[in-house]
């Protein structure tokens, strides 16, 4: 059910007031001009959200860079949450997880012809990425969780949002999860509810719309998950169709790093039983939470059933560069078979023609030379 993830700290509201008029100050400094927006010519499209936690960003970049990469040369811009790095780094194949943190680390090996890069200075990176002696020369830049980083101008502000915790039955923070109060959904171009299970009916559709109140000119989508074959990390290739993996011949832990585990974990449950162990998002793993894997592994493991781990890919870009293969995935001298879970984004009610078709309308009739120009958000508009 809608909203179903939502807890609300009343108590914290006085503060939520107070966090509130500051994110409004804000907003008003850069709707006003005082604040100094940039747009560029070069194709712009971001990603983001105004709840705190996942609502799918990685997911819908890597669609995005899927649909855009067949016929325009792509660059990813990301800050790179919590990476021990500082400034603008453009990745290769051999660049650390540590210096760009796993969110970009794993859309650069997943897709290494894209350009990977992460600067917290959006304007900065951009005009990096654009420069001349970058090759192939950028042809679009998706700026990923850049919603309220109002000091680019993009030519596409989409707006994700789960289906778990919409955006009107929370609150600002900290009492609630909202980065921004729920009228600067007025500032998206597109608006993706995420997360939705797949029989989602079109009454309750049509009373998210109301509910959100949109202008005629947004366009609204609803997405859910889709989950290819478990990859195991192995020296050898495997693979195991998640229908496959029954409760009569397997014990499963379900390994997680990230905001919000509950959909996968409702949809993995028609698949199969599995004991959950659940870190918070981006968790920097250490040999404690590895001995409480290997304590749960043993808690689980039967002579009858083979026990395997399965993890996201975003966890993954952190525990591999971690760990060695053999012929299981070795991680602080504790050895376990570990499959990775490959999750991509699957619009409802054919929604992916007509979203793919205004992505690339609008990147082929805003194509451009190399050559950068700027200008500011009031000569724009």
């Amino acid at each position: 059910m809608e909203g179903d993830h939502i807890k609300i700290w009343h108590w914290l509201k006085p503060l939520s007031w107070l966090y509130g008029l500051v994110v409004g100050l804000r907003n008003i400094l850069f709707d006003s001009g005082v604040l100094p927006s940039e747009s560029f010519d070069v194709p712009v499209i971001s990603v983001g959200n105004i709840t705190a936690g996942g609502t799918g960003k990685t997911p819908h970049t890597e669609y995005l860079i899927r649909l855009l990469s067949k016929q325009h040369q792509v660059a990813v811009l990301s800050r790179g949450y919590k990476r021990k790095s500082k400034g603008y780094i453009l990745a290769t194949p051999d660049t650390p997880v540590q210096d760009i943190g796993d969110e970009p680390y794993q859309m650069k090996h997943k897709y290494p012809q894209i350009h990977m890069a992460v600067d917290a200075n959006r304007r900065r990176g951009i005009k990096n990425l654009c420069r001349p002696g970058v090759e192939p020369a950028v042809d679009v830049v998706l700026l990923d969780d850049a919603f309220q980083h109002r000091y680019v101008v993009p030519g596409v502000n989409i707006l994700l949002m789960d289906y778990h915790r919409l955006v009107y039955y929370d609150e600002l923070l900290p009492a609630g999860r909202l980065r921004e109060p729920k009228s600067s959904c007025q500032r998206a171009d597109v608006v993706i509810v995420t997360k939705c299970p797949t029989n989602l009916v079109v009454m309750e559709k049509n009373g998210i719309n109301h509910s959100l109140s949109l202008q005629p000119w947004q366009r609204l989508f609803f997405s859910s998950f889709k989950y290819g074959r478990l990859q195991k990390v192995s020296l050898f290739t495997e693979e195991i169709p998640l229908e496959d993996v029954t409760n009569d011949r397997y014990n499963v832990i379900l390994l997680t790093g990230i905001a919000s585990p509950q959909q996968m974990e409702f949809d993995l449950k028609t698949y199969f039983q599995f004991t959950s162990v659940h870190f918070s998002d981006h968790h920097e793993f250490q040999h404690k939470d590895i001995e409480l894997l290997e304590r749960t592994i043993h808690q689980v493991t039967t002579p009858d059933k083979r026990t395997i781990v399965i993890t996201t890919e975003k966890d993954a870009a952190r525990l591999l560069p971690m760990g060695k293969v053999y012929n299981e995935f070795t991680l602080f001298s504790v050895r376990f078979p570990l499959y990775i879970l490959p999750i991509e984004v699957d619009f409802l009610d054919n929604g992916a023609e007509a979203f793919d078709q205004f992505i690339l309308g609008y990147v082929q009739k805003n194509s451009r030379n190399s050559t950068l120009l700027t200008r500011t958000s009031k000569e724009k508009s």
